[in-house]
């Protein structure tokens, strides 16, 4: 069949080329609308449901909203991990479903069974709502908004009735959180002694304002010829008006609200705050779609914050504070910048092996051809072009040109052969000839070096997430080259090749190399067993050498933006939160490079953080022009000036990673499995005691899961029945003095704004004033309508409760949180696991260690056993291609030699192994192969279709015509790793830099083994009877 595809490209060239042509044409077309991401989506698809539940203590919470909802949902299918939290008066539940569900198929899945349980949840809680979808990142911007003429009621406005509906309708858009939000309220504000003073009753204050702001339809009057709808308009548009409402007719005067209450436009008891820049301001959290392209939606989120600036007169804007398409921007241009210096590297290369144009123009069109082949591929399977994608190109750029290579030099070398024969045949008969002589070894190597990336494919979690579209497009750039090295190459070699002038069989390069190399190899292959010790010897070395490496999951991301935490004790006020946040805000803006800052504190609505004021995330950029190095140790000095709170330096995609492999943004955890809040604190406090002394253990903490202060109010029955007072009427009346009660909304300039009662600071501000809060007796009779005070008929505490409740697939659990810092990620993942194993935990009580390391060590058991099988196939394929149980055997034998050069450079660049590093390492074996099985197939060509004696002569004709195409080979896959490995940490090189060292070691290693030590193994073991000796 292949045969029959070279002689039909070769019959119909012209036709072959055109194709080629039209594919980098629509190639180049399409790329133009490429979607552009920093990375593929690494996070499980999650459905998330909140519940409001105003009024509920967090063990109300857990036992009457999340536990319901918990189980309503279990067993969905694909349900990989539930995960809830409750705090008091919300409920998060999390379901997070299996990698490669279809996210809205399980939404819609939950919002049928949430739709089952939500009548039988309390009355006091809301309807549960499914937050929006969001993708791996979700944040794809943080804008600032802060103004010195504006109060932030007036921002408020701007936001919620302008800004935010347009930012909604940008395509990509799923939702945009507001924090440090003030919707503007009108607010009656009594006094229960001024009330009893005028006679009135709360609840008559109550039904007045709700009367006073009544919006209803009026129905219809028919006429005999038509039907006309009535409209009554409400009277009250403001503060002045609302006061005007009457609540009683009291003798000659009728008792107004503004009489009894003061009425006042302000806003609500705020779930949190956001400083901008030293100031009090409001930030916008942009958080996209699963696979929204972040370039695209940014620069419509920009696009439409310009359009809106004329009209946001005096509003500072900036769109800065977070931007990550700022890193995209620079890992693409990085990564374009090293595929084309890798390109001009591999031309340069090539010209000086051949010194022909027309050579090095046949093998170089093999890379726009594989790349932009397997680019195609890849845009019409819908994936999105993130850095893995452009990362797999880049790597297998240096490879897709061997197999034209290979095809070219020997078509070539045949071409001139036939020149100087006695009776030349025609030049299709020999570059047909040419073509399949080298046609199974090309075929068999890409195979090989396909196969050698399975077992990525196998990876499962992040790792997975991450390599395998980097494998995806390494597999398609090699199978698109291995169809260009079959048809396009022998097609272009016959029209410019047999016309070509005739030249020296070699350039002066090639020519210096096989000198120098026809007088080493004679040494070596007579000196087999020399070649085993040596093979023998890197097997050990490699083994001792990558046993002593430091590991490591992920390398740390070269973002500008940078993102802190700040936790104080649960229970501290937002006002707290504000003092520490300005004060921070003012010693990191003076940090040289710091161009911005930004921090929300607690939560806003809708949102999905759930967390307390106490919790706080700064947010800053970097110019890109600042010493980055010297800043980030700038700002972790700044940090670490506040000892007295938790807090760390991150930057989002590394807390992102943390949170999806671990629920908790730490490098290792320690989570706690158990039905008793108090014994989890207990077993979480002894967890932490026996891992403190471990060295390399940083930011170690217990999650604070504990008891807070919290204000209890048990109404006694018998003095209720005394006075004729239900429980219900008491509570109404404390939840509308303390917390606020809406009673209606007013209608101006198409805004609707709440109409709320509520007490007056002084009335709710500290636990005295609640104790003499007045509450009325409605009912005439023992007290006749009189004021009690809520003391005389309720018992007013403060008692601990828990701030929040943390579960997981159905048991509470509680987390000891860790980094590690200047030591093994192993060597201390290691010692923890050993510490907690030593831990005692009660009956019903369990650990469990997640994080990094374990994630890491799955993903290398993942690779190596999947990697055994694949050898087992290339070993399979080698046999297929050789028939020799002995071929085969030895080339079991040297491929794990091409692990130490790997080895070596790993150990000379700072001796850490990455997941990059171990998928490095696979990429050799395979390298390797290729290498291997075109010495091994020429030197089986020479002695099975050239009738050559298996002896040395044969040993060093085939390595010596060999030579040039192994090191071209080789040298063009390293050269194409060059700028990778050159750029460093580099935006973009992060993860691709050790896989590049690791590629590039075994790349000398793989070449030593097959030009020098496999000719010296061949000559000992290849024959097909007894072994020759040389």
């Amino acid at each position: 069949m292949l045969a029959g595809l070279i002689r039909l490209a070769l019959a119909q060239r012209a036709v072959v080329l055109a194709l080629a042509a039209l594919l980098v044409v629509f190639g180049i077309r399409a790329g133009r609308d490429v979607p552009l991401d920093v990375f593929p989506e690494f996070a499980p698809p999650m459905v998330e449901i909140q519940t409001e539940a105003p009024g509920l203590s967090t063990e109300e919470v857990e036992s009457l909203v999340t536990v319901p909802v918990e189980t309503a949902v279990n067993g969905v299918p694909g349900l990989m991990t539930l995960r809830s939290k409750s705090v008091l008066g919300l409920s998060s539940v999390q379901i997070l479903f299996e990698h490669g569900s279809d996210v809205l198929r399980a939404r819609q899945m939950v919002g049928e069974r949430v739709a089952q349980i939500q009548p039988r949840l309390p009355l006091a809680a809301r309807q549960p709502v499914l937050m929006p979808p969001l993708s791996s990142t979700s944040r794809a911007m943080k804008i600032g908004l802060s103004s010195a003429s504006m109060d932030r009621m007036r921002l408020s406005e701007l936001v919620r009735w302008t800004i935010r509906p347009r930012l909604m309708a940008v395509p990509g858009v799923a939702n945009v959180a507001v924090w440090g939000q003030r919707d503007r309220q009108l607010q009656v504000l009594v006094d229960p002694d001024t009330l009893r003073a005028a006679g009135v009753t709360l609840a008559e204050v109550r039904a007045a304002a709700g009367d006073a702001v009544l919006v209803g339809g009026g129905g219809f009057v028919d006429t005999p010829n038509q039907r006309l709808p009535l409209r009554q308009s409400g009277m009250v548009q403001d503060a002045a008006q609302l006061a005007q409402a009457i609540v009683r007719q009291g003798g000659d005067a009728p008792v107004r609200i503004g009489d009894v209450a003061r009425v006042v436009e302000d806003h609500g008891p705020p779930i949190g705050n956001a400083i901008i820049d030293d100031g009090p301001g409001i930030m916008l959290i942009v958080e996209k779609q699963p696979t929204a392209n972040t370039l695209d939606l940014t620069r419509a989120v920009e696009a439409v914050m310009a359009e809106l600036k004329p009209g946001l007169g005096g509003m500072k804007v900036d769109t800065a504070i977070f931007r990550p398409a700022t890193f995209i921007e620079r890992s693409i241009d990085n990564l374009t910048r090293a595929l084309l210096i890798g390109c001009a590297l591999v031309a340069i290369l090539l010209f000086v092996f051949t010194r022909d144009w027309r050579q090095a123009a046949i093998s170089l069109v093999a890379i726009p051809l594989s790349l932009l082949g397997a680019g195609l591929v890849l845009l019409w399977s819908g994936a999105t072009i993130n850095v893995m994608i452009i990362a797999g190109l880049v790597i297998a750029l240096g490879e897709v040109v061997d197999d034209a290579i290979i095809d070219v030099e020997n078509i070539a070398r045949r071409l001139r052969l036939n020149r100087d024969a006695d009776a030349p045949k025609p030049a299709f008969e020999v570059v047909l000839a040419a073509s399949l002589e080298v046609r199974s070894a090309v075929v068999f190597a890409s195979l090989v070096v396909m196969l050698v990336f399975l077992p990525i494919f196998f990876l499962g979690g992040v790792a997975g997430a991450f390599f395998q579209p980097l494998a995806i497009a390494y597999v398609l750039a090699i199978g698109a080259s291995l169809l260009v090295a079959l048809t396009v190459t022998p097609a272009m070699c016959l029209i410019l090749l047999p016309n070509a002038p005739d030249g020296r069989e070699d350039t002066r390069f090639a020519a210096w190399l096989k000198r120098g190399y026809a007088a080493l190899l004679p040494r070596i292959v007579g000196r087999s067993s020399m070649a085993i010790g040596i093979v023998a010897g890197g097997l050990v070395l490699a083994g001792a050498g990558y046993a002593t490496f430091r590991d490591q999951f992920l390398p740390d991301f070269r973002e500008t933006d940078f993102l802190m935490h700040f936790v104080e004790k649960p229970g501290t006020s937002i006002e707290a939160m504000d003092r520490i946040t300005i004060r921070a805000s003012r010693e990191l803006r003076s940090i040289p490079g710091v161009r911005n800052f930004g921090a929300h504190i607690g939560r806003a609505e809708q949102a999905d953080e759930v967390v307390g004021p106490n919790f706080t995330e700064l947010w800053i950029s970097l110019d890109d022009k600042a010493d980055y190095d010297a800043s980030v140790a700038r700002i972790k000095a700044v940090i670490e000036g506040y000892p007295g709170l938790f807090r760390d330096v991150l930057t989002y995609l590394r807390e992102r990673i943390k949170e999806v492999l671990t629920g908790a943004g730490a490098t290792m955890v320690v989570r706690i499995y158990g039905p008793g809040q108090e014994e989890l604190r207990a077993a979480g406090s002894r967890v932490r005691d026996a891992l403190a002394g471990i060295p390399g253990i940083a930011d170690l903490k217990v999650e604070s899961q504990v008891l807070v202060p919290q204000v209890h109010i048990r109404p006694r029955p018998a003095e209720l029945a005394r006075l004729g007072l239900s429980a219900g009427e008491v509570r109404r009346q404390a939840q509308t003095l303390i917390a606020q009660t809406k009673v209606g909304e007013v209608y101006r300039d198409q805004k609707a704004f709440d109409v709320t009662i509520w007490g007056e600071p002084a009335v709710r501000d500290n636990v005295a004033a609640l104790r003499k809060l007045m509450i009325q007796v409605p009912a005439p009779g023992l007290a006749g309508g009189a004021l009690v005070r809520l003391a005389d008929i309720a018992d007013i505490e403060i008692a601990p409760a828990p701030n929040e409740v943390k579960r997981e697939n159905g048991q509470r659990r509680l987390d000891v949180t860790m980094n590690v810092t200047g030591a093994d990620l192993g060597a201390v993942a290691r010692q923890v696991e050993a510490a907690v194993a030593n831990v005692p935990f009660a009956a019903g009580y369990h650990p469990e260690v997640l994080g990094e390391y374990a994630a890491l060590k799955e993903s290398r058991r993942r690779l190596w056993n999947t990697g055994a099988l694949c050898l087992v196939g290339i070993l399979f394929l080698i046999w297929l291609e050789f028939r020799s149980a002995r071929i085969t055997a030895l080339a079991a034998i040297s491929l794990p030699f091409a692990l130490l050069g790997g080895v070596v450079a790993v150990g000379l660049t700072g001796g850490v192994l990455s997941l990059g590093s171990l998928v490095g390492f696979v990429t050799v074996i395979g390298i390797a192969a290729r290498n291997g099985i075109m010495l091994l197939s020429h030197y089986r060509h020479l002695e099975h279709r050239e009738g050559m004696a298996f002896g040395r002569e044969l040993i060093l004709r085939g390595a010596e015509e060999r030579l040039v195409p192994i090191l071209m080979t080789a040298a063009c896959a390293g050269l194409a790793l060059v700028p990778l490995v050159a750029a460093g940490h580099a935006p973009g090189h992060e993860i691709e830099h050790p896989m590049a060292i690791v590629i590039l070691g075994g790349l000398v290693s793989s070449t030593a083994l097959s030009l020098l030590l496999l000719p010296a193994l061949y000559a000992r073991f290849g024959a097909a009877g007894k072994g020759a000796s040389a």
